[in-house]
């Protein structure tokens, strides 16, 4: 298969907003937040 096979192959999805629901989140998007958190304190440390 060459690259330009592979290009047309690639799925393109529409972007879409989505609201996060802290009563509907599991333990794994808690956790998800938990990191993201982390990585923002980091890099706002970083621009500091």
């Amino acid at each position: 298969m060459d690259k330009k096979d592979k290009k047309s192959q690639v799925k393109i999805e529409k972007a879409e907003d989505v609201e996060f629901s802290y009563e509907l989140a599991d333990s794994e998007d808690l956790e998800a937040v938990e990191r993201m958190k982390k990585a923002d304190q980091r890099a706002q440390q970083k621009s500091e």
